[in-house]
């Protein structure tokens, strides 16, 4: 029996357009008045899900920013942040700037008005300036980023071509395999690709069981949706792990199910597999 229902925002729950539509709210509502606790695990920052709260009634932690963060969002309390070992961050953002590339830092700010923490503002890469563009006021210059990093930050990427991040990733995992969560993905917002970075073991599924062991339910009794690489560690682990019909093939390989895509409201098929 499905207990706990675990669903990704962008290219699951919400379609191409970013719409939350009728449809799929509603087959989400019935999962809750079905008696299933829906718990949003996404990649976004913390304020760009909480919109998503007032349409689904949610009323558990937010998973955010591949469960580097979750937070509570009835009074905005932090429950679980990700904290890299001593010494790491430096070694990461040494590296990222060897690379020629600027790293964009998330820190638990929420309550001052910010999300992260870079360097500049007049950066060389197209996609990094599109993505500071389309976020502007969400964050805080800190010119000695890379050699004096701020305190508490839990997440951090770079951005470029899917070619360079994909090296990228690569260089950062050689260099440090123990400590680092590393994974390559284009968020639909945005034109360029994402090497998105959290401490070693951190993840959707990591965030999602800290939250399920509260609640006395186990792996067995979760499902999970989703459609991208940051998907995959709930995906598999999950009781039930469930990818879109427009995820990613690696993505749909590692899937006990595969549901109608994004923009058909997949989720409704998803929702009545479970209730039925």
């Amino acid at each position: 029996m499905i207990r706990l229902l675990a669903l990704d925002i962008d290219g699951t729950l919400v379609n191409s357009r970013h719409e939350l539509t009728d449809a799929t709210r509603d087959a989400v509502l019935r999962a809750k008045e079905a008696g299933l606790e829906v718990v949003l695990a996404t990649g976004r920052r913390y304020s760009r899900t909480l919109p998503l709260v007032a349409p689904l009634g949610i009323k558990v932690p937010l998973i955010t920013a591949s469960g580097a963060l979750i937070k509570d969002p009835a009074d905005h309390r932090t429950l679980f942040r990700a904290t890299f070992n001593p010494g790491v961050l430096n070694k990461m953002l040494a590296a990222i700037d060897a690379a020629r590339y600027d790293a964009v830092l998330y820190a638990d700010t929420f309550h001052a008005g910010f999300d992260y923490y870079c360097a500049r503002l007049e950066v060389d890469a197209p996609v990094l300036a599109e993505f500071l563009t389309l976020n502007a006021g969400f964050e805080r210059l800190w010119p000695q980023l890379i050699t004096h990093p701020p305190e508490d930050i839990f997440a951090g990427f770079a951005m470029g071509s899917r070619e360079q991040m994909l090296a990228l990733a690569a260089e950062l995992t050689q260099q440090l395999p123990d400590d680092l969560y590393v994974h390559v993905l284009r968020s639909p917002r945005y034109t360029g690709h994402m090497c998105e970075i959290a401490p070693h073991g951190v993840s959707k599924w990591s965030g999602i069981t800290h939250l399920a062991a509260d609640w006395g339910i186990a792996p067995e009794e979760i499902c999970a949706v989703g459609d991208d690489v940051n998907d995959l560690p709930m995906i598999r682990a999950a009781g039930l792990g469930v990818a879109m019909g427009n995820a990613l093939d690696e993505v749909k390989a590692a899937a006990d199910r595969i549901a109608p895509c994004h923009d058909s409201d997949g989720l409704v098929e998803v929702v009545n597999w479970i209730l039925e």
